[in-house]
């Protein structure tokens, strides 16, 4: 398995409120994780360095304790939420401040994700491209009970208002996901700064087309900044090559 994390400030933000980390426990073993601080609240910079710092701190002793990688992921972002919220309580200029986690476990054939907030994931196989995720986003509930169309959430003016994040309120609810991959698949995490410029059919042409990861990623936020740059963008791309002939993965 292998791994590209790239992570820019863009070209409109005085700073950069995201963070990121992969951890790689053996060839066929990664977590990877995305937080995305909240824009337009205190210190989100601060709240996505702070998740990230808490699971890399404490995921060796998470895994010993638990054996389900679902519940590793869930006590990992549920007990970093409440380490941010007890931070942002004591430190005024904190307070209100939050962030989106993606947190993946990547091993040989399965994929075991817990995530809070509008940062996604997406599975490429076999020239094809799905979204795992699911936006918790104003705009999302509303093309969900019918109100507006996709094509209206595009544009629409709430766009970028989260209605789920880690560090906000004392508990938080996160959605656990596990699904199947193979070798030859990739799986891309990312905060809005990609998704939000860079449609889903042009990741898969990038990701899918000739060039090492890190080109691939580089490309990637190339184009976010191209299309305007407006946030900050942080991409983590994996590959498995678990039992790949040498020269078949790009």
């Amino acid at each position: 398995m292998k791994a590209s994390f790239q992570t820019d400030q863009g070209k409109v933000r005085s700073h950069n409120e995201d963070s990121g980390a992969v951890i790689q426990f053996s060839a066929s073993d990664v977590f990877a994780v995305v937080a995305d601080g909240m824009g337009g609240h205190n210190a989100g910079d601060v709240a996505s360095q702070m998740a990230v710092n808490y699971i890399k701190d404490h995921l060796n002793t998470y895994i010993n304790e638990k054996v389900e990688t679902a519940n590793v992921i869930q006590s990992l972002i549920e007990d970093a939420n409440s380490s941010i919220y007890t931070y942002a309580n004591e430190h005024p200029e904190c307070h209100g401040m939050g962030t989106t986690v993606i947190l993946l476990r990547a091993t040989e054939d399965e994929v075991s994700l817990g995530h809070v907030g509008d940062s996604r994931c997406y599975h490429i196989h076999d020239q094809s491209i799905r979204m795992l995720t699911e936006d918790h986003t104003l705009v999302n509930e509303l093309v969900k009970s019918g109100q507006i169309t996709d094509e209206e959430a595009e544009y629409h003016p709430r766009k970028h208002v989260v209605m789920r994040s880690v560090g906000t309120d004392p508990n938080v609810r996160v959605d656990n996901l596990n699904y199947s991959w193979a070798p030859g698949d990739y799986l891309l995490i990312c905060s809005d700064g990609l998704s939000n410029k860079v449609p889903a059919n042009l990741i898969l042409e990038v990701v899918t087309d000739d060039g090492s990861l890190n080109e691939k990623a580089n490309l990637l936020v190339k184009m976010a900044n191209d299309a305007g740059g407006e946030d900050n963008i942080t991409i983590i791309l994996l590959a498995n090559e678990v039992g790949l002939k040498e020269g078949v993965a790009k």
